[in-house]
This record gives C-alpha cells, structure tokens and sequence, in this order.
C-alpha cells in the first residue's frame, strides 16, 4: 500500500511533530507500508530519503496538474528514480495543519479542491487529519470547499470554531467531524544532556506574534514576554528559552535573553526531543501552539499567547482558559496569571486539571485512528 502525506514538513517542528505521529499510527498498523511525499520548500529532498519516503511528481499551477504528464515516463525509469504518480497512490493524508482559510489567500483551497476531484477519480482514499480552518468569506474559497468535500473520505476540524466555519461554508455532512490535535499521542524523547536542574520553566517564542497582530500586539509582544521572563528569574523559577521553529525566533529570544539579564537559550532540531524537554519542565509560557499542545498533554502548567482562534480553543479543551493571556496586559496581571502556575496550590490544581483532560483527549485521538483505520481497510 502507498500513503501520500502532504503538507507535512521538516521546517515547521510542529508540522514535523505531526509527521512523525502520523508514521507511528501508520506503520504499527500496517507494517509493510510505504510513503511518498510531494517536494515542498518545507520537505527537503534529504529529509524525505532519510525517512524512507518515494517522491511523489507534484505540479499544480494555475489549476491546471501538470504533474499528470509524467504518466508518459517510463515505469522502469520510475521505478528506478523512486517516483510515484498520483495513480499509483492508495490513500492521501492531508496533515496541514493551517493552510485552508482566507487568512492565505485562494490557492490552497483551490489546490485542494482540484486534487480531491483527481484523487477520488482514481479511487483514492482521502483523510484531512484534525488542523484550524477557516473562516470562509471569500466566494472562491467556500466554492472550492464546498468541491473538496464532496471527495474526502474523512476531514477532521481541531476545535469547534474550525468545524463551524468549515460547515459553514460547505454545509453539514457526514464525513466532516471535530477531534483535537493528534500529536498529543506520540512520546517525547528527553536529550541526554538536557539540565533540568537549570532549565525549569520554559519560554516559547513565535515570530507569528509579531508578524501575523495588530500593530498594538505586535509592538507589545517582545516587552511582554521580557516582563514574563523577568518576573519568573524574580521567583527562582529558573526560566529557559526553547526554540520551537527558526531564525526569527531566535532573534527575539536573543532579545529576550540580554533584557532580563541573561537566560539560557536552548535550539533542539528534533521535535521529538523538543517535546521531551517541554514535558521535563515544571511550567511553560508559549506562543507556538503544538509547544502548547506538547505541555498540555503531558500535563505541564502553561500560559498562552496566540494570533488564531486555535489557542483559545486549545485551551478550551484542557479546561483551562484562564491560561490564556494578553500581551498589552499591565506588569500586575502578568504576575497574577503566572503565579497561578508557580504558586504550589493553584499549580497542584491546574496540573490535574490538564493531566485529567489530556487522558480524555487522548482517547479521542486513538478512536479517531481507528475510525481512519477502518476508511483506509475498504481499499
């Protein structure tokens, strides 16, 4: 059996945090698998070999797949250079995570649109796995929606806000249904030179709070999380800066680090051992929500910036929107809203809380793989 898994990529740690989950459920379940992967900027020719992965022949522009014209290669020269036309695909795994919203315009809606209406042609099994959509004003998005569902086996919202949005836009239907992020999952891998003793508390940064805000957000992101990092080295809590995705992160975490008087910095490449180090930590302040999922499942207290609804419904979900804040809050609030996550009795109580959750949502992702298996075993 051949699995394409698009938009999953190398770049983005929790869209590679996605991937390796994804390749955990497949392969304990159907051991003589094989993958494939289209080339993407965020899916490097090199990442996908180690792996394992066939490369897929992928050209969409202008709705027109031009990767269709590869039909007329050789099968042997195919064979030899490991390419994989979409005919040859079994099953499609759509693991974007945020791609299908006005907020990026009409072209992966209309991609996505296009490809499901050659994919079913071809009897190919389709699944969206739980990711943020929408919302869906623009007339070519909701048009192109409304074309993709009616060729998906099973698309899965994250939270109700996405589901409201996508049934919004294309109406209710049977195979369009909510489950909360599956990464949650998949075991962390602690390094082995990793310090907990001076890494406790840690601090995620997101160049999306600068880049993707209002003005007023953006310009009070960096103070904010300066202020945060101050107060908690005030408490002892011996704060740490981990890099979740790449260099714009790092820049503001640089700045972070010299404006509270010098914090430790730590880059992890491997998303397995990010995750690892979030659950070894006893609190966590971030703005890059699979960083957040990573503490919330593992049942590590945390306090959240955001730019999408997704946060908020994150939170939502772990019984714990309080831990939600705001980055133009005053020096006063932003104590308060940490002290809940530091101080032994509310920490003792909010550590329950999401632990409690976390094992709840987990069962709803294992029956969501199930439900997934059972689509994939009609082939």
């Amino acid at each position: 059996m051949m699995i394409e898994i698009r938009k999953a990529g190398f770049i983005n740690k929790g869209a590679e945090l996605m991937l390796y989950a994804i390749l955990e459920q497949l392969k304990g379940r159907y051991p003589d698998v094989k993958f494939c992967m289209a080339p993407m900027l965020m899916a490097p020719y090199e990442k996908r070999v180690e792996l394992g992965f066939y490369q897929k022949v992928f050209l969409w522009k202008k709705g027109i797949h031009f990767s269709k014209l590869a039909k007329f290669i050789p099968k042997k020269l195919r064979k030899q250079y490991g390419l994989i036309l979409d005919s040859e695909v079994d099953v499609v795994i759509d693991a974007s995570g945020f791609s299908y919203s006005d907020q990026w315009g009409t072209q992966s809606c209309e991609e996505l649109a296009d490809s499901c209406e050659m994919w079913h042609a071809n009897g190919t099994k389709v699944i969206v796995l739980p990711q943020a959509f929408g919302p869906f004003n623009n007339a070519k998005n909701v048009d192109s929606m409304k074309k993709a569902i009616k060729n998906i086996d099973l698309l899965y919202a994250r939270e109700s806000i996405s589901y409201d949005y996508m049934v919004g836009a294309v109406g209710k239907q049977n195979n369009i249904k909510i489950n909360p992020d599956f990464t949650n999952l998949i075991q962390g891998i602690v390094p082995e030179d990793f310090n907990q003793e001076e890494n406790k508390f840690c601090i995620v940064p997101n160049y999306r709070m600068i880049d993707k805000t209002s003005k007023e957000q953006s310009e009070a992101y960096l103070p904010f999380m300066i202020e945060c990092t101050k107060y908690l080295k005030e408490q002892n809590q011996k704060p740490f800066i981990l890099i979740h995705e790449d260099a714009d992160d790092l820049t503001i975490a640089e700045e972070i680090s010299k404006a509270a008087g010098g914090v430790n910095i730590i880059r992890e490449a491997n998303p397995l051992k990010i995750k690892g180090i979030i659950g070894a930590s006893e609190g966590t302040i971030g703005s890059r929500f699979h960083g957040l999922v990573s503490a919330l499942s593992q049942g590590v207290p945390s306090l959240a910036t955001g730019w999408s609804h997704k946060y908020k419904m994150l939170f939502k979900d772990y019984n714990f929107e309080d831990g939600l804040m705001d980055v133009t809050m005053n020096k006063q609030e932003i104590k308060n809203k940490i002290d809940l996550i530091i101080q032994p009795r509310s920490k003792e109580e909010i550590k329950e809380t999401i632990t409690r959750q976390s094992e709840e949502l987990k069962k709803l992702s294992q029956s969501m793989w199930n439900d997934i298996f059972s689509i994939i075993d009609k082939k």
